[in-house]
């Protein structure tokens, strides 16, 4: 699968930081990238799992 990689600005609601310190990505910056990125992400709307690799 191939992805254009075009940077989209970040804005209010699209991450917040784990109490580790670490970028979560929302599903609203996932729904505005537009695409599954097939990493498992823990808040991808596309349904993917990534233990079955199967969306």
């Amino acid at each position: 699968m191939s992805f254009s990689k075009k940077r989209i600005p970040l804005e209010e609601g699209d991450y917040y930081l784990t109490p580790e310190g670490y970028r979560c990505f929302t599903e609203q910056y996932h729904l505005k990238r537009g695409y599954c990125c097939e990493s498992g992400c823990r808040h991808c709307p596309y349904g993917y799992n990534k233990k079955t690799n199967t969306q």
